[in-house]
């Protein structure tokens, strides 16, 4: 089990590299914070993944989020604003804070917040208000259902550690691909 953290540790140091600029001047600081969201999401969990193997389930990702190829050069802020737009309000949901740390709870949300004001403005600079909703429709639409899902899953689970520890997992899957599909479109 170490030997899988420390590889998945490793992991996530080598793919939160720095935030390319899609055209936009993140901070240099969007990497970092990217790096610490997904490092404060494997400190969340108050009891092991493993007692909660039966609560699996698959949320089944987005082609958009799979396979970044399906997102247009143009649509990557947007997908990347949804995604984490949506996290955030997950993770502003019934029960969130009686499953996890909320020191640490705290700290994420702070975290997602400054990431989403940094791809806010970068929004408004590439595309304008009006034109960036038009563009993002499908892929947004996409990850809207995705998280629906989730929260479903939730209710079902009436909201159980177990839930949010499966959650907590499927976040940091949510949490690479974001970093993936902001260095796929460096260039």
């Amino acid at each position: 089990m170490a030997l899988l953290h420390s590889l998945l540790m490793a992991l996530v140091v080598v793919s939160c590299g720095p935030v390319p600029s899609l055209g936009c001047d993140l901070p240099q600081s969007h990497a970092l914070v990217s790096r610490q969201t997904f490092l404060l999401l494997g400190q969340m969990g108050r009891i092991s993944p493993f007692s909660c193997l039966n609560d699996r389930t698959d949320f089944r990702l987005p082609r958009e989020m799979e396979d970044g190829s399906q997102v247009q050069k143009a649509q990557t802020l947007s997908v990347l604003h949804e995604t984490l737009q949506q996290i955030f309000n997950l993770l502003h949901t019934q029960g969130s804070s009686a499953a996890w740390n909320t020191t640490l709870l705290d700290q994420l949300r702070s975290d997602l917040h400054r990431q989403l004001e940094d791809l806010e403005t970068c929004l408004l600079q590439e595309t304008g208000e009006a034109e960036s909703l038009l563009t993002l429709e499908d892929p947004a639409l996409a990850i809207r259902r995705y998280f629906q899902g989730i929260h479903l899953y939730l209710q079902e689970k009436k909201h159980s550690d177990c839930a949010w520890e499966v959650v907590k997992i499927e976040l940091k899957k949510c949490v690479l691909f974001v970093n993936q599909l902001a260095r796929k479109f460096q260039k």
